[in-house]
């Protein structure tokens, strides 16, 4: 696969899980959180709504260095980036959605409702093409015959 190709892949993974575990660096070390993904961008950029008033905000701002994974039945995905809390209004009201509603109640004009936005510095990806039937059959190959376990790998750097 080209790097464009997996570029391409790893954001068609991303776009089909929508909850990531976003991990921050911030003064207090290594923090991990879920986080609905609200749009991926072609370009790997990631957008989150999120209560400006928490810890991983705070941690962010400290510094700006995480990384998110995402994991669904057949396909992973790791990133490594840097985030950015966005105060924009017009974004916030395009992405708002009712699960951002349940954790941030007024909508888009809290003012607690603010943006992160991840920007992928590298991402790294394995899917098994097929779903669960692709999966059992090449664990079935694995075992019978010693063969390593066959998933679609993709490394990309942005």
């Amino acid at each position: 696969m080209t790097e464009d190709g997996d570029q391409r892949r790893l954001v068609e993974l991303i776009d089909d899980i929508p909850i990531a575990m976003l991990t921050t660096f911030g003064p207090d070390g290594p923090r991990s959180l879920p986080m609905a993904r609200q749009e991926v961008e072609p370009g790997a950029e990631m957008w989150f709504i999120t209560a400006r008033d928490t810890d991983h905000v705070r941690a962010i701002q400290a510094e700006p260095r995480v990384a998110l994974t995402f994991a669904a039945r057949d396909s992973w995905v790791a990133v490594t980036g840097r985030a950015h809390v966005i105060d924009d209004q017009a974004k916030l009201e395009e992405l708002w959605n009712t699960f951002a509603e349940a954790w941030l109640p007024g909508g888009p004009e809290n003012d607690q409702a603010v943006l992160l936005r991840v920007d992928a510095e590298r991402g790294e990806y394995w899917d098994t093409p097929g779903g669960k039937v692709a999966s059992l059959v090449s664990f079935a190959k694995t075992k019978l015959g010693g063969d390593t376990f066959d998933a679609d790998h993709g490394t990309v750097t942005t």
